[in-house]
């Protein structure tokens, strides 16, 4: 895998705002966004091609979590919710008792990655072992084919996608062992993990990077092919969230710009899997 820009996501917030800034946020020049820092790399690329074609719009983005996202939906202050996960039927519910028209667009598919230092020579582990690992049954590196010392766990929080998607297809829904650190961003895993030759953590397929060591799950290699395929035992969608019910036409366009040919391909750009 190329090497990549970090993304540096400060208190777990990204901002980026293009084309003239208006005041009225919900004005048909103006999008809002907010939600999954899994989905916000595909969603600033997006931003900074679309703004090329529709400088009538601006767009301010932030990376807190898809369930930070989703609440914004419900409370009226996002016009699209970015999230790795789908909505829980508790929070369709409260869509419905407020009259909200949620509708649900996948944009994207990905994967989730565990991740290591460089320099830990463990290159698989399986489902049984990531869970064992995360649970706290298994604690040294030794348990796994690594060296003669403690693991030292890094997990996303518990309004991220990411985790959801973790707790209910590696954990089977059982805790996390309050050991685990738990960080608000794929950027901030990466960096955490980086810096810990003892370290083990998950991120989004779309932060790998060179600074870590993306681990094969079940002797499966994170790849786009095996991500499509379903191959990759971790895989999942990305969806973008809308109230239909004030669904504004610069909204839509930006949407439809994601989903067509030059957005799909901005999305594998980003070292995510396209739709087609």
């Amino acid at each position: 895998m190329r090497p990549k820009i970090l993304l540096v996501i400060f208190a777990a917030i990204c901002v980026l705002s293009v084309g003239f800034f208006t005041t009225d946020a919900f004005s048909d020049s103006k999008i809002v966004i907010k939600g999954s820092t899994t989905v916000l790399p595909i969603t600033q690329k997006a931003i900074e091609a679309f703004a090329k074609v529709r400088k009538d719009i601006s767009i301010s983005v932030d990376g807190s979590g898809s369930g930070n996202g989703i609440k914004a939906l419900l409370d009226g202050t996002t016009d699209i919710a970015n999230s790795s996960r789908s909505m829980k039927d508790k929070e369709l519910d409260k869509a419905k008792e407020k009259g909200i028209k949620i509708k649900e667009i996948t944009c994207a598919y990905d994967m989730i990655v565990p991740i290591t230092h460089p320099s830990n020579p463990v290159k698989n582990l399986t489902l049984d072992q990531l869970k064992g690992i995360y649970d706290g049954s298994i604690t040294n590196w030794k348990q796994v084919g690594g060296a003669d010392q403690n693991i030292v766990l890094i997990s996303r929080d518990t309004s991220s996608g990411t985790y959801e998607y973790w707790n209910e297809h590696v954990m089977k829904k059982g805790d996390v062992t309050p050991k685990a650190q738990l960080q608000a961003s794929n950027g901030a895993i990466v960096t955490t993990v980086a810096g810990n030759p003892k370290a083990i953590g998950y991120i989004g397929f779309g932060y790998e990077s060179n600074t870590i060591k993306v681990i094969d799950v079940n002797g499966v290699k994170a790849t786009i092919q095996n991500g499509k395929s379903g191959k990759y035992p971790i895989s999942r969608k990305l969806f973008m969230y809308v109230n239909e019910n004030a669904y504004s036409p610069a909204a839509r366009a930006f949407v439809q710009f994601i989903l067509s040919p030059q957005g799909q391909k901005l999305v594998r750009e980003a070292d995510y899997i396209p739709l087609r």
